[in-house]
């Protein structure tokens, strides 16, 4: 068997994730409490009570999700002594969850993680006034068709293939209006169904450049490590190691495609057969049955999960 683990992006969170962990073992504890002393904020707090109006703040979403992940791989470390360099050949994560498979990796302290994941969430949601960007899954889609929708929506403004995340499931973003087109003219194409997503900007598109400025800033700011097991990036679908070329791609990955389906395929090609989805909500083992009915997945989120994973 060779196993890659898998870490999951904006939309897995809800409110009390985590907390199940933090009741039971004591590594996870630690994450949640250097998460909130990073952060100077009680996040910890938002992630088991809510409200969910806070929890779902991209800014506030996104270094919750990654403490979850992180929570998770700290208790498989400390119950079953185990070290990602040797229980995985690769790790991968959707969009925000590249952070979470930074820091599981080793590139960056959990600290820097949580830190960085707020400034993307600030400056994602600052790089676009609210109202004026827009998101849609246009399923039924592959790449080159959305893209080609994208194309014809465009008229002068944004609008490009953000996320490849499955057969049939590709996401534009950009420009209300223009992603309002290409809804329009996804239901000429004969696609199953063409929606706008709730989400607060538009994410992995040409109007993300302040946020990638800001990123750019950021990162050169923070140590990062060379990894000790390959990431699978997202805006380039193959490995990375150096810490440099990690920079640079998670710059890229603000305007970038999420390349997630081809993400998988690469793993796959390189002979993994079992993706193991660590963190909240189970987003990516759905997908992975989609891309590939070949590879196995299994989601780790409660401690129940991660017993029976150890036993294993």
């Amino acid at each position: 068997m060779s196993r890659a683990i898998v870490f999951p992006g904006q939309g897995s969170q809800a409110v009390g994730m985590g907390r199940e962990l933090a009741e039971a073992f004591t590594a996870a504890r630690h994450v949640f409490q250097e998460v909130d002393e990073a952060l100077k904020q009680n996040l910890s707090k938002v992630m088991w009570e809510g409200p969910e109006p806070d929890l779902i703040l991209t800014e506030n979403a996104q270094p919750a999700l990654m403490a979850v992940s992180m929570a998770v791989i700290r208790v498989l470390e400390d119950q079953g002594k185990w070290k990602i360099g040797e229980q995985a050949a690769f790790v991968a994560g959707h969009s925000l969850g590249e952070y979470s498979a930074l820091a599981a990796a080793g590139s960056f302290s959990l600290g820097d993680a949580a830190r960085l994941l707020k400034i993307r969430g600030q400056a994602m949601q600052k790089a676009v006034p609210v109202g004026q960007g827009a998101m849609a899954a246009l399923l039924g889609a592959d790449l080159d068709i959305a893209r080609e929708i994208a194309a014809e929506a465009a008229q002068g403004e944004v609008c490009e293939a953000a996320n490849d995340n499955a057969p049939g499931q590709v996401v534009v973003s950009g420009s209300k209006a223009a992603v309002e087109r290409a809804i329009a003219i996804a239901a000429t194409k004969g696609l199953k169904r063409a929606m706008l997503l709730p989400v607060s900007a538009p994410f992995h598109c040409a109007l993300m450049q302040p946020a990638a400025d800001a990123m750019a800033e950021a990162l050169a700011a923070v140590t990062v490590n060379a990894s000790v097991v390959p990431v699978v990036a997202n805006v380039i679908a193959s490995a990375v190691s150096d810490p440099d070329e990690i920079r640079r791609l998670l710059v890229a990955q603000v305007t970038g495609t999420v390349r997630w389906r081809e993400c998988v395929l690469y793993m796959k090609e390189q002979g993994v057969d079992t993706l193991v989805e660590t963190g909240a909500g189970k987003v990516l083992a759905g997908l992975t049955k989609r891309i590939d009915k070949e590879i196995t997945a299994q989601s780790l989120q409660t401690p129940a999960d991660i017993e029976a994973f150890l036993k294993v």
